[in-house]
């Protein structure tokens, strides 16, 4: 069809030069004059065969009523023909409604890594650059990383390391790269255990008191398999087994997620037991995902300071790469060659740059202030219009609308009251895709659309967890706004029609197909990546609580890794110098303080500190059922207090084995504390 064959035309450019370029994606339409939609217009697709992936586009025309020709049901729950109708309207609508007659978008370059490059880029960016010979790398810090890594995390390393030492033995290079073997102290061969001068690593104990993974010793292929005794088993996803039919109303199944145990790990024990059902690709009754209570408290992306957090970036990315590895399925990570992009505007502005501009207006601003305006626009109007998103807006007044806001939006001038519904709607889609970088990001949008190569939804959940913690902080927060907006549309759907399938089939193509990011590929490929992608989006809406969590085995190896810095930072000669001279300094001002802390900690006492409030300390007795929303109740009670919302304080857990970490309400205060027994116990103000 015209429509395949312009799609591949539109990335078949430059494929002589080592790169893929990205364009406006524009497949051609009927030859004759655009003519404004009506507000309630909606173009559809007729699919011949989907099966097959063969379909052709075409314009249809409104029936009498003005109504679609079959019903929605709010209770459509999988991937079926209908809902892929709107799939591919929506990419005719994104053609129609494109941005592109006047204004040229700029090419965005992605580089197509050379053998052995883009195991180099990704040693770097795990922090391992000086296992192949980077001199500005400190060997200590990837020694002390290396040292916490589980044996598939490790493997994952050995195997990049290996292939870099065989591109450059190919390239007669002549720089060092170490032996795999003295980098982790394996032998060679696939199996044998590590020998013994493999440092040695205490395990840590759960909050049920069972081993933790944290390191390449800790974890043996037994340790992973998960015991019978344990408390949180690891539970194979329920799929295939035990489906109804799609008009019995029975609830999902609840699995939990296990975040105590290498996601990798997990996968290896499992690999045998779990095989795709016939049926797994509908999914018509995604499981109910759930975490375990951890009484040391769960950790979510913004608890922990921004120390920890480049801690947590190497490990969620080694991490990925072994759960990946686990499976055989390829991730390369792209990279963006730098070209000239819009240096100011609202629309095809790159995400930080936007930032920039609305932190001028606004100070803190995480989320870009359009996007903010868009959706509390929309909801304005209310969101139980049927066809919220689906429906577009009258392309010529978006295009209007678009450069009104470009000319007006921060003066403060704009109308807002002006503004259709179905047209702001468009507008939000509009500036999605229109980022000159996608949203998921140009590294990591190839590794979303490999999730759905994993063999069941517990570890498609698992990679969009490690992904999410992956990617950078503007572009995590802006997803997690645009999330929690389709959660409120699809919390409307009796009325309004959309359900999680009808959302994610409209904003797939929007998000994964933004500037053009799509391959050369085969009608049966396309279609299955419009099937895949849909799918993803389904699952970053309908788990979106759940994935901005870090896992506790990921928490436990930033914990592993401050201890040895802190051993490293002890047996510096210069810095015990400077130790024993600040000890010496306020040795008689914390001499009384350092006496009380002791006496406390052995009548099962915590001080908690409070500065940010002239609250000098309080003393508080702990019990097993102690929890960190009870010392918060009990400070806030407190007479003479200065007023202040509960949800804007945060107890915080700070130093010991941790730089600072906001606690979960329901963190039991006694077991925390026999993880991290020289912390210091602070309540600060958070807006979580």
């Amino acid at each position: 069809s015209n429509f395949r064959n312009n799609a591949q035309l539109a990335m078949s450019r430059q494929q002589e030069s080592k790169g893929v370029v990205l364009t406006g994606y524009h497949p051609t339409t009927e030859a004759s004059p655009a003519s404004p939609h009506c507000a309630d217009e909606v173009e559809s697709v007729s699919i011949l065969s989907r099966k097959t992936g063969h379909y052709n586009i075409h314009n249809r025309v409104k029936n009498a009523a003005g109504k679609l020709p079959y019903s929605r049901s709010s209770s459509q729950d999988s991937l079926d023909e209908l809902s892929m109708d709107d799939y591919y309207s929506e990419l005719e609508h994104i053609d129609k409604t494109g941005r592109g007659d006047q204004e040229q978008q700029e090419e965005v370059v992605v580089k197509v890594p050379d053998e052995g490059e883009l195991e180099e880029e990704w040693l770097k960016e795990a922090g391992l650059s000086d296992l192949i010979g980077d001199p500005a790398a400190d060997s200590q810090d990837s020694l002390v990383l290396l040292s916490t890594l589980t044996r598939t995390q490790a493997a994952a390393v050995q195997k990049r390391v290996e292939t870099v030492k065989q591109t450059l033995r190919i390239k007669n290079k002549q720089y060092h790269v170490p032996d795999v073997r003295d980098i982790f102290g394996l032998h060679s061969a696939q199996g044998q255990k590590p020998s013994d001068n493999h440092e040695e690593v205490s395990a840590e104990r759960s909050q049920n008191g069972k081993r933790d993974v944290i390191s390449d010793d800790q974890t043996t292929s037994e340790d992973a398999k998960c015991p019978p005794e344990q408390d949180i088993p690891v539970t194979e996803m329920a799929t295939g087994t035990g489906k109804t039919s799609p008009g019995q109303n029975i609830p999902a199944p609840e699995t939990d997620i296990n975040l105590e145990i290498s996601f990798s790990e997990q996968a290896v024990s499992l690999k045998e037991k779990l095989q795709r059902s016939p049926g797994d690709a509908d999914d018509a009754h995604l499981p109910n995902f759930k975490l375990p209570k951890d009484k040391t408290g769960t950790t979510k992306i913004g608890d922990l300071a921004s120390q920890d957090m480049k801690k947590v970036h190497p490990l969620a990315l080694i991490e990925l790469s072994a759960l990946f590895d686990t499976f055989g399925i390829e991730f390369k990570s792209h990279k963006a060659v730098k070209s000239k992009l819009k240096e100011s505007g609202l629309f095809g502005v790159p995400l930080t740059t936007l930032l920039e501009q609305d932190q001028k207006k606004q100070q803190g601003t995480k989320v870009p202030l359009i996007l903010q305006n868009l959706i509390s626009h929309i909801e304005e109007e209310g969101l139980e219009t049927e066809g919220l998103l689906r429906i577009p807006g009258v392309a010529t007044r978006v295009r209007t609308v678009c450069q009104e806001l470009e000319a007006k939006f921060y003066d403060g001038s704009f109308a807002w009251e002006s503004v259709k519904q179905h047209d702001a709607a468009s507008l939000l889609k509009l500036f999605i895709r229109e980022l000159p970088h996608p949203l998921l990001t140009v590294e990591y949008l190839s590794g979303f659309v490999a999730v759905q190569k994993l063999p069941t939804k517990k570890q498609q959940l698992q990679a969009l967890n490690l992904l999410v913690l992956l990617l950078p902080e503007p572009c995590r927060d802006t997803l997690k706004t645009l999330l929690e907006f389709l959660q409120r549309v699809i919390n409307n759907k009796a009325k309004n029609k959309m359900t999680l399938n009808n959302v994610a089939v409209v904003i797939a193509p929007n998000l994964f197909m933004c500037k053009g990011f799509r391959s050369k590929a085969s009608e049966q490929q396309q279609f299955t990546m419009a099937t895949g992608t849909a799918n993803i989006v389904k699952l970053l809406i309908q788990y979106q609580n759940l994935l901005w969590t870090i896992p506790k085995f990921i928490m436990n190896q930033v914990r592993k890794q401050n201890m040895e810095n802190q051993k490293k930072m002890t047996r510096d000669k210069a810095m015990k110098k400077l130790l024993k001279k600040m000890a010496y300094d306020r040795e008689k001002s914390e001499k009384h303080e350092k006496n009380t802390t002791e006496t406390d900690a052995l009548h099962g006492v915590i001080r908690v500190q409070a500065p940010q409030f002239s609250k000098v300390s309080m003393a508080v007795q702990l019990t097993e059922e102690l929890k960190a929303s009870d010392i918060l109740a009990r400070f806030l009670s407190q007479d003479g207090f200065v007023s202040v919302k509960r949800e804007e304080v945060c107890l915080c857990e700070i130093g010991g084995n941790i730089g600072e970490r906001c606690l979960d309400d329901e963190t039991y205060m006694k077991e925390l504390l026999q993880v991290n027994p020289n912390a210091e116990w602070v309540i600060k103000t958070h807006l979580r």
